[in-house]
């Protein structure tokens, strides 16, 4: 690096919010403006993130709830900043509100790509599809694996059954 060189400001590239439209109980599509949180409350989502990854990665799940009802509503606080009481106000559904959070903590821990990503599917980022969801994708067409399976299906039995006894020859007596 030449010591002349200078960096960019940060702003250039980071995203210093979020705009999520939701559908209030009213029908009413509102568009939601979550500003990137302060530093502070940035260290704290992110400490409570990397437990809760770590616990995931162990396959293991805790003994105790990571977080209390109050600790959770202090970490959707911390993520939605000004739109938790917004959307508290509108009377937001549960389902909604958690999505918006959620989606706001894979925004400030990870990157808005992953946050969208979220957004558009539900999933964890690198999480697999459940069932249903991989079923949904393969129904539009054959799947590769019906493709490129040769094994013929088995023909008539003519009647027989695996578990009958074998008829023995010979005389009765």
């Amino acid at each position: 690096m030449v010591a002349d060189e200078k960096f960019e400001a940060l702003d250039a590239f980071l995203d210093d919010y979020l705009e999520l439209p939701v559908k209030g109980r009213d029908g009413e599509v509102r568009v939601y403006r979550i500003e990137d949180p302060s530093a502070e409350d940035g260290i704290r989502i992110e400490k409570i993130t990397t437990l809760a990854a770590r616990l995931a990665a162990g396959g293991k799940a805790p003994d105790t709830p990571l977080l209390n009802d109050e600790e959770e509503r202090d970490l959707f606080r911390m993520c939605l900043g000004d739109a938790y009481d917004q959307l508290l106000a509108d009377g937001v559904k549960w389902g909604p509100f958690k999505h918006v959070s959620l989606t706001a903590m894979f925004w400030i821990t990870a990157d808005k790509s992953t946050a969208q990503e979220y957004w558009r599917t539900g999933q964890q980022p690198g999480k697999a599809a459940n069932r249903a969801a991989r079923r949904a994708q393969a129904k539009p067409g054959t799947s590769a694996s019906a493709e490129a399976n040769s094994t013929r299906t088995q023909g008539s039995t003519s009647g027989t059954r695996a578990g009958s006894r074998r008829r023995r020859r010979g005389s009765r007596t």
